[in-house]
């Protein structure tokens, strides 16, 4: 089968289950923050967390808030292993960003395989929901393992086994075929420790990752990504796997912020978290910003919109051709071809901003 008919296998498939956004999200009383990186603030993936130290400890998700897949009645032993996460995002951006910090009487990391502590993260940003996994694919008989590994698996929603820490290797493992998804400019990591293998000590692992609404075996110039905007609710979810030692045959931990063990392959297992917006004390008092589109480029007619925050009152535009307005979002027509700089002025309670925008507007 060739690639190409492969992608539209996939697409066909998709659009024959109803994997729909308004599928229940697990813990359906639960949604996590995001916190709201302004944009001059946004986080360096150097291992350090001082970054985030703006970051309002409500966003930390510790171990009070997962369950152990295998004893769901057993209680973390802080003085064993005890983690904790933050995740961040930036308006604008297509990325989600995180903090993950744990210690552990015991690191386990020092052998080549899979077999390393693990902190797996699953997101589905649209909330398509249903399998990303093939064998969790409901006609995987009929279609076969290998053939849904390379042309679903990770497709509409992303697995990232990302190794706490990676010694010799890379930072983690895409489930799927789409490789390039933990590489630059898509993914990046870093860590801070100074354990070796089978040593205690804490563990600060800070990294991004781009989610995606198709990501396609063939590159990302085949693939969509997902957008994020303000207030969204993803679907999102991670685990603690935890091997014990280099000689356990499987993990002996593996704990879930779902209350599903299958959440690694099933996008509708997720968790819910919400897009914060910016944090009030980061907020500008009022702050002008607009936008504008070319409604007719032979009359050359502009429909300008205000974007301005902070509940402005007044508004006063400069068209750049010797004409103003003071409408909230005005239509204007220019009589004459140019380049045109366009300057907006608002007013309100909190005081006066201006916003200009050199040579935004070319007419022909």
């Amino acid at each position: 089968m060739s690639r190409r008919r492969s992608i539209g296998l996939v697409l066909f498939l998709i659009g024959l289950f109803p994997f729909n956004r308004a599928m229940a999200l697990e813990k359906p009383d639960v949604t996590y923050k995001i916190f709201q990186f302004p944009a001059n603030m946004i986080p360096r993936i150097d291992g350090n967390d001082d970054d985030w130290a703006i970051v309002p400890d409500s966003y930390w998700i510790g171990m009070d808030q997962m369950v152990n897949d295998h004893d769901k009645t057993a209680k973390p032993d802080p003085k064993r292993f005890d983690a904790r996460v933050k995740v961040g995002w930036v308006k604008g951006e297509s990325r989600l960003y995180f903090l993950y910090e744990a210690t552990k009487s015991y690191w386990d990391f020092g052998l080549p395989a899979l077999h390393n502590d693990t902190f797996e993260i699953v997101v589905d940003a649209d909330r398509s929901g249903g399998p990303l996994t093939a064998e969790q694919h409901p006609d995987v008989k009929s279609i076969g393992v290998d053939n849904l590994r390379l042309t679903f698996q990770n497709t509409h929603a992303q697995n990232y086994h990302t190794f706490t820490p990676a010694q010799d290797k890379d930072w983690c493992m895409v489930w799927g075929p789409q490789k390039w998804l933990k590489d630059l400019p898509y993914a990046n990591c870093a860590y801070n420790y100074n354990f070796k293998p089978g040593e205690s000590g804490k563990l600060v692992m800070e990294f991004f990752i781009t989610p995606f609404d198709f990501a396609s075996a063939d590159g990302p110039d085949h693939s969509t990504i997902s957008k994020l905007t303000e207030n969204q609710v993803i679907g999102l979810c991670w685990a603690f796997i935890d091997y014990g030692d280099a000689n356990a045959k499987s993990d002996k931990f593996f704990w879930n912020l779902s209350d599903q063990h299958t959440m690694y392959g099933n996008a509708s297992q997720l968790c819910q978290f919400k897009l914060m917006p910016l944090e009030d004390k980061f907020k500008k008092p009022i702050a002008a910003n607009w936008s504008f589109k070319i409604v007719n480029m032979d009359r050359r007619l502009v429909a300008f919109t205000d974007q301005s925050e902070g509940n402005p009152t007044k508004w006063n535009w400069d068209f750049g051709d010797g004409t103003t307005s003071t409408e909230q979002n005005p239509i204007h027509t220019y009589t004459k071809s140019g380049w045109y700089t366009v300057v907006l002025d608002v007013e309100g309670a909190a005081g006066k901003s201006r916003r200009t925008k050199v040579w935004e507007i070319l007419l022909r």
